[in-house]
């Protein structure tokens, strides 16, 4: 199995943290965020990583190295000027298998990457999308109104759940180079937008496990201490 390691992006909700370490260098424990992925995917039989990255590339390349000490063959694409989540992809979609994987190189969570590979090839998917149901308190009270400006409900401080990406997909060569425009930024959300009004059907990988993205400094602190507490979980080999 190939995997895309999305490591290229500054990092702005992290700052002043990411002022001087690239997001995916941020410490885990003691190991990094990207560290612990690259184990995770080894773990699940993924053995080809490449890393796109373009902020602080130099440092990333020289900590993790040809990622031999963390079970797999790691190669490097930098990014010369920033493409967005998919544009980097299609910039190499000449060299990538008919499927492979992608993630954000900020993620933690215990999924099976291996699980994910084998459902989306088998549903033959253009696009798999792993998907978390997330929780969000409005910390107000909410009001309903008619089109006349009138209250027909209150709500204090109510709870919405919503089921959002995890910033992890499985996806076939064929749509980048059906769907993205070669050459140019091209995000996530454009390339949903673009199999949505084409018609094509766009599969979840709904997951109930455990998953922080440590984009966000609320999370990176939950991060923190969920990875101390059950650090067996999001590095297997460590498992009796």
């Amino acid at each position: 199995m190939k995997a895309i390691v999305l490591a290229g992006g500054k990092g702005s909700r992290l700052k002043p943290y990411t002022a001087l370490i690239p997001k995916p260098l941020m410490p885990i424990g003691e190991q990094t965020i990207v560290e612990i992925l690259l184990r995770q995917l080894a773990f699940h039989g993924v053995r080809d990583v490449t890393l796109c990255t373009g902020h602080q590339a130099a440092l990333i390349e020289a900590v993790l190295g040809d990622g031999d000490r963390y079970g797999v063959k790691l190669s490097y694409r930098r990014e010369e000027q920033p493409l967005g989540t998919i544009g980097p992809l299609r910039a190499m979609a000449e060299q990538l298998p008919e499927r492979f994987l992608v993630m954000n190189g900020d993620i933690l969570c215990d999924l099976d990457f291996g699980e994910l590979a084998r459902t989306s090839a088998e549903a033959n998917a253009a696009l798999t999308v792993c998907v978390f149901e997330r929780a969000t308190k409005i910390d107000l009270g909410v009001l309903e109104l008619d089109a006349a400006g009138s209250v027909t409900g209150f709500r204090e401080k109510p709870s919405y759940s919503f089921w959002v990406s995890m910033g992890i997909y499985a996806m076939s060569r064929e749509t980048l180079l059906r769907y993205v425009p070669p050459g140019v930024p091209f995000g996530f959300d454009q390339l949903m937008h673009a199999l949505l009004a084409a018609r094509v059907p766009i599969q979840t990988h709904p997951f109930h496990g455990h998953w922080l993205d440590i984009g966000r400094s609320d999370d990176f602190a939950d991060a923190q201490d969920e990875f101390e507490k059950n650090r067996a979980r999001y590095l297997p080999e460590t498992k009796a």
